[in-house]
């Protein structure tokens, strides 16, 4: 714990101050702030007031953007009922910060759903409810980020053009600019333009995503709620949602299970995952470096091998 003066600069604590009273509904003052780990592109803090407590993220002015995308998704999947979402308080740039205030959830790991209670089988009903939101084209109404890298959501009727165009292309065109080897960024165009080969007999329904969904943005809150933060929103194919959150593990059986009781997948789901999965391998072999490289070329290899 660090005092507060050492962590905000005196207008930026002022900004959060009126933001919650104006939430509130009565004059508050901040009293102490904790430092929250687990972030790795923003700074993230508790803050604390007289009789509740907040969560802050800060980053620099220019990536203002990324916090109003963030916001834009939360308030998307505050739609369904079934989902606990951190209601977002204020987001803004405060000279050279920018910041999103959100309530504070108590939270805890999917991970450790105690197999004795229903919370990990109540958590994959409720992913399974959020799918059921509908819209009437894939993308979205604007771009937003998968992680801090931009991410295009231009609409687009059929659904691998929209895959092609949205999210292999661009990450292929990154890859490209850091000087990834011309093999990778070859094969991977190959790829985007024979997409469509793999989905002749399946056209995916249009949901909600939250679209960056791994162990990490999910959680348990204090009543056992399936709890979803983070997000990269867009509508797209459910599966999406469900392959990236096999990519990193921690997600116990029984959630997938409760899930696929609920909705059942189309067969082809295992071929599918490693395609929307290659888009967030290719996102960390851009923002990470070449660590990633020798998997984003086996997954782009298979899918080809799959197409012919």
């Amino acid at each position: 714990m660090r005092d507060a003066e050492n962590l905000l600069d005196a207008k930026l604590r002022q900004t959060l101050s009126e933001a919650i009273s104006r939430y509130t509904g009565s004059a508050s003052r901040i009293h102490r702030l904790d430092q929250a780990g687990g972030g790795s592109i923003s700074r993230a803090l508790i803050v604390h007031t007289e009789n509740a407590r907040w969560f802050v993220k800060l980053n620099r002015a220019e990536l203002g953007e990324m916090f109003a995308a963030e916001a834009d998704g939360l308030r998307a999947l505050a739609a369904c009922p079934a989902v606990r979402v951190p209601r977002v308080i204020a987001c803004g740039v405060s000279d050279r910060q920018s910041y999103i205030l959100m309530e504070h959830l108590q939270l805890r790991p999917l991970g450790e759903a105690n197999p004795a209670d229903h919370s990990a089988i109540d958590a994959g009903h409720a992913l399974a409810a959020l799918h059921r939101i509908e819209g009437a084209r894939y993308g979205w109404h604007r771009a937003n980020f998968i992680g801090s890298t931009p991410q295009t959501n231009a609409e687009q009727h059929a659904w691998p053009l929209f895959f092609a165009r949205q999210r292999l292309v661009p990450q292929i065109a990154l890859a490209r600019q850091n000087g990834h080897p011309g093999k990778l960024i070859a094969d991977g165009e190959r790829l985007a333009e024979k997409l469509p080969a793999l989905f002749v007999d399946y056209q995916p329904q249009i949901s909600l995503l939250h679209g960056d969904l791994w162990h990490g943005n999910a959680a348990l809150d204090e009543s056992g709620m399936l709890a979803l933060f983070d997000p990269a929103v867009y509508f797209g194919d459910r599966e999406a949602d469900l392959a990236m959150s096999e990519l990193f593990g921690g997600i116990p059986d029984r959630f997938y299970a409760a899930y696929r009781n609920a909705w059942p997948l189309a067969d082809g789901f295992e071929q599918r995952k490693t395609l929307y999965n290659l888009y967030h391998v290719l996102n960390h072999l851009n923002l990470f470096g070449s660590a990633y490289l020798h998997q984003a070329e086996r997954m782009i290899r298979t899918m080809l091998a799959e197409i012919g």
